[in-house]
C-alpha cells in the first residue's frame, strides 16, 4: 500500500479552506487524542487500586512516575497542537504520539506492571496511524508492534527451561497477535480512505449546490415577474421583489399564510387546484386593484416521501400588453421600412414627371393640380425618408470621435430654418455655452433641431420672441432647450408624445419627435418635454419646453453671453 493511497492523500486534496475544524479528520483526531489522555489517566488508577488490594507484586514508584509522564505527554498533544495531515518524509508530530504511546506501553508489557498483560493498548497506536496517518505509517506501526511483541516473548522464553512447551505458544502469541494488528491496520487505512473521499465529494457537492442556489435566488430576485413557492398547507416559503411590490408583502417574510388576506382568495384557489389536478395552472385574475396573469408548475418529486411545492409566476397585464404592444410597434415599423423603401423610387419617378409636365402647362386649373400633386408629392416623401431614417437609425453607430461646438452648430442651423421659413422675427436665441463640445453627428443635431423648431412654429404665437433657443452648460452636462409659447399639450397626448405614428393632426405623419428622440439617444443623450415659464418681453409667458441633455463630456462655461442675441 502507497503513502498515496490513504486518508492523508484524500485529504490533500482538500482546498486549504476545506480543512476546518469540522472536517472528518479534525474530529477523528480529537476523539483519539482524548481516548489517550482518558487511557493515560486511567493506567495510575488502575495500578493504584491492584497495590492496594495487594493483588500486585512488583509495583513500583517509578511505574507511577512512567504513567504520570505519559499523561502529561497525552495532555500536551491534546491541549497544545492541531491536527496537521502528515507529509510524505518523517513527521516529527508522530514521535509524540505513536512513539510516545509505543514506548509506554511497551515498557509496561515488558516489566508486566502488576501482572497484568498490556497488548490490547497496542491497538491505539496502530488505530491512531491507520486514521490519522498515510498507509506506510499504519503499517510500519504494525511492523513495530510486533516486533515488541517479538521481543517480549523471546524476554521471556529467556527465564523458562530449555524445551519447555510453554515457549513456542508464546511465540505463536506474539505473531498472530501481530498479524491482527497488521489486519486491523490495513482494514482500517481502507475505510479511512473511503470516508476521507466520500466527505470530499459530500462537501464539493454541497459547494455546487449552495452556489446553484445562489444562482437561482439571484435569477428569481431580478426577475420582473413575482414569483411565489407554496407548499400544499398555502404557506409561502419563498417570494421574490416582484412579488412583494405586486403583492404588497413589503412587510412580511417567508413563510406566512397565503390565506391571511382576503385578496389572495384567487392565488389560494389557484395553489389548490394546482396540487389537486397535478399539472400546470394559468388564469387571469384580480388582487385588490391589479389585474395579473397567474401561472402555476409544481415541482418534481425525486424524493417520495417529500412533497411537491407550488411555484407562481405573476405577471401585471399592464406589462404583457406593453410587451405587446412593443412587438406590434416593431413589426410595424419593419414592415414600413419595407414599403416605405419599396414606394421610394414610384415616388421620385412621379415627381419628376410631375415637374416636366408643369413645364408645359398652361392652364390655370391644370397648374393648380400640378402644384396639388408636387405638394402631396413632398409630403409622401418626407414621410418616406423619416421612415427610412428610423430604420437605419437601428443599424448605425455614431463615431466616438464626432466632436461638435455646441453654439456654432445651433447658431448655423437656426439661421437656415429662420431664413427657409421667414420665421426671424418669431425666434430668439440665447446661446450660453461658446466653449461647450459635445459628441453628436452635425447632420443628426441639425435634424432634431429643425423637427423640434417645425413642431414649434405650428404651434407658437406670431409675437416676437415666440420661439426661443437656448444652450447652457451646468457643471460637465450641455443642454440645449427649444421653447415656444403655444397652448397646454393635453395629458393624454404627453403620454404617447415619443410614440411612432402618433399625432395630434391628422395631417401628420407622428414620426418627427420619435426621430428625433431616436437620434439623442443614439448618442447617449436625452430629449424631455416640459410646460415652462420663460420671461419674454414685457412679462413672462407659459410655453412648450423640449430638453435635449447631452452626454457628459461639454467643456465649462468660460464666457457665457446673455439671451439677448437675435437671428440677423
Amino acid at each position: 500500500m502507497s503513502a498515496a493511497a490513504s486518508p492523508a492523500a484524500a485529504l490533500a486534496s482538500f482546498p486549504a479552506g476545506r480543512r476546518s475544524t469540522d472536517s472528518a479528520f479534525s474530529r477523528s483526531w480529537r476523539g483519539l487524542m482524548t481516548a489517550r489522555v482518558v487511557l493515560a489517566a486511567v493506567l495510575p488508577l488502575l495500578l493504584a487500586g491492584l497495590d492496594l488490594l495487594g493483588l500486585a507484586s512488583n509495583v513500583n514508584r517509578w511505574l507511577f512516575g512512567l504513567c504520570g509522564a505519559y499523561l502529561a505527554a497525552a495532555l500536551s498533544v491534546r491541549i497544545f497542537t492541531r491536527p496537521q495531515p502528515p507529509g510524505r518524509a518523517f513527521d516529527p508530530q508522530w514521535v509524540f504520539s505513536i512513539g510516545v504511546d509505543l514506548v509506554a506501553f511497551s515498557t509496561l508489557q515488558f516489566v508486566q506492571a502488576g501482572g497484568i498483560n498490556f497488548l490490547p493498548l497496542f491497538a491505539l497506536p496502530v488505530l491512531m496511524a491507520a486514521v490519522l496517518g498515510s498507509g506506510l505509517l499504519a503499517l510500519g506501526t504494525a511492523a513495530g508492534v510486533t516486533l515488541l511483541l517479538l521481543g517480549d516473548a523471546w524476554l521471556q522464553s529467556m527465564h523458562l527451561p530449555p524445551g519447555t512447551a510453554e515457549m513456542p505458544g508464546r511465540f505463536l502469541q506474539a505473531g498472530l497477535t501481530g498479524t491482527g494488528y497488521f489486519a486491523l491496520a490495513m482494514l482500517v487505512t481502507q475505510l479511512s480512505v473511503r470516508l476521507t473521499r466520500e466527505e470530499a465529494a459530500a462537501r464539493q457537492g454541497q459547494q455546487a449546490a449552495r452556489m446553484q442556489a445562489e444562482v437561482n435566488e439571484l435569477v428569481i430576485e431580478s426577475l420582473a415577474d413575482g414569483v411565489l413557492v407554496v407548499d400544499a398547507h398555502c404557506q409561502v416559503q419563498a417570494v421574490n421583489p416582484a412579488a412583494r411590490n405586486q403583492l404588497g408583502l413589503a412587510p412580511l417574510k417567508p413563510p406566512f399564510d397565503l390565506t391571511r388576506e382576503p385578496d389572495w382568495a384567487p392565488l389560494v384557489s389557484l395553489a389548490r387546484e394546482t396540487f389537486a389536478q397535478r399539472h400546470a395552472q394559468r388564469v387571469e385574475t384580480a388582487l385588490g386593484a391589479r389585474h395579473v396573469q397567474v401561472r402555476s408548475r409544481l415541482t418534481a418529486l425525486h424524493d417520495p416521501q417529500a412533497e411537491s411545492l407550488c411555484v407562481m409566476f405573476v405577471e401585471d397585464l399592464r406589462e404583457i400588453e406593453a410587451r405587446l404592444r412593443t412587438e406590434k410597434l416593431a413589426a410595424m415599423g419593419r414592415m414600413s421600412a419595407a414599403v416605405a423603401h419599396e414606394i421610394r423610387n414610384p415616388l421620385a419617378a412621379i415627381a419628376q414627371a410631375n415637374a416636366l409636365l408643369d413645364e408645359d402647362l398652361e392652364d390655370p386649373a391644370l397648374r393648380q393640380l400640378s402644384a396639388l400633386v408636387r405638394k402631396n408629392t413632398q409630403r409622401l416623401t418626407q414621410v418616406v425618408d423619416e421612415i427610412l431614417d428610423i430604420s437605419r437609425a437601428g443599424h448605425q453607430r455614431p463615431s466616438m470621435a464626432a466632436v461638435l461646438a455646441l453654439d456654432a452648430a445651433v447658431a448655423t442651423a437656426c439661421a437656415d430654418w429662420a431664413a427657409q421659413t421667414s420665421s426671424t422675427s418669431r425666434l430668439h436665441l440665447g446661446l450660453a455655452a461658446p466653449l461647450a463640445q459635445v459628441r453628436f453627428e452635425a447632420d443628426h443635431l441639425r435634424r432634431v433641431l429643425v423637427n423640434l423648431l417645425d413642431n414649434a412654429w405650428r404651434y407658437a404665437g406670431h409675437q416676437p420672441d415666440s420661439i426661443r433657443v437656448a444652450t447652457r452648460v451646468e457643471g460637465a452636462t450641455a443642454s440645449l432647450r427649444v421653447w415656444s409659447d403655444g397652448a397646454p399639450l393635453d395629458p393624454q397626448v404627453q403620454l404617447r408624445l415619443f410614440e411612432p405614428f402618433f399625432s395630434s393632426e391628422s395631417r401628420s405623419s407622428g414620426l418627427g419627435l420619435f426621430i428625433c428622440r431616436e437620434l439623442c439617444e443614439r448618442h447617449g443623450a436625452t430629449l424631455r418635454y416640459e410646460r415652462t415659464r420663460a420671461a419674454t418681453g414685457s412679462q413672462p409667458r407659459e410655453g412648450n419646453d423640449f430638453i435635449v441633455t447631452f452626454a457628459e463630456g461639454a467643456l465649462p462655461l468660460a464666457d457665457a453671453s446673455s439671451f439677448d442675441t437675435m437671428v440677423a
